[in-house]
């Protein structure tokens, strides 16, 4: 059956993170011509423009990571009311150098969980922001606020909820749509639109 690759990004660095096990659910909920592969961030070092004569082996293997896919999904929390710095270095890597932006017309969406009622909203708020100005193409809807109460979710991923799990099945089959929309218009690397086999 042919699929579309999508990457995703976990903002978290933290080896308990809410977000990874967020993360995990939606691999098991997505549909199946969905192809989801993790694009990691922890080793990347801090962004300087310095960089962009040269970059660095990190940084091109996080550009190579998301040319490879045709769709981006962001799974992040939120620090002191915005995105998590890991997060943004990747942005900030991925966006350079100037004119070799990543992540132009590139179908996008966001996630995440807290464990406050807000469920990082202005995280999103930020991030979206931050991919506005990267030329990204957001899904705008559903938006997805988790509040990630004890034992809603198990380490494997499975959502112990039943209406969590409908919720985030429902957002994951919106991305799909938004996603073929996208590349039905803007195909990646001026492919032919449909999905890659």
């Amino acid at each position: 059956m042919p699929t579309y690759r999508v990457g995703y990004f976990v903002g978290s660095l933290s080896s308990t993170s809410i977000n990874r096990v967020l993360s995990r659910a939606l691999v098991r909920l997505a549909p199946p011509d969905l192809d989801m592969v993790e694009i990691p961030i922890g080793d990347l070092p801090l962004y300087s423009p310095d960089f962009d004569a040269e970059y660095p082996p990190q940084g091109r293997a996080l550009k190579d990571a998301i040319a490879a896919v045709d769709a981006v999904l962001f799974v992040t929390p939120e620090y002191n009311r915005s995105l998590p710095g890991a997060l943004k270095n990747a942005l900030d890597w991925a966006s350079r150098p100037w004119g070799e932006n990543s992540f132009d017309h590139i179908p996008a969406a966001m996630i995440g969980a807290s464990p406050g009622a807000l469920g990082t909203a202005l995280a999103q708020q930020s991030l979206r922001a931050v991919m506005a100005f990267c030329n990204a193409r957001m899904m705008t809807a559903p938006e997805a606020y988790i509040q990630a109460k004890p034992g809603l979710f198990g380490d494997d991923g499975s959502v112990h909820d039943p209406r969590t799990e409908e919720f985030l099945r429902d957002f994951m089959a919106h991305f799909r749509e938004h996603l073929v929309r996208v590349l039905t218009v803007l195909p990646r690397d001026g492919e032919p639109a449909g999905p890659a086999s």
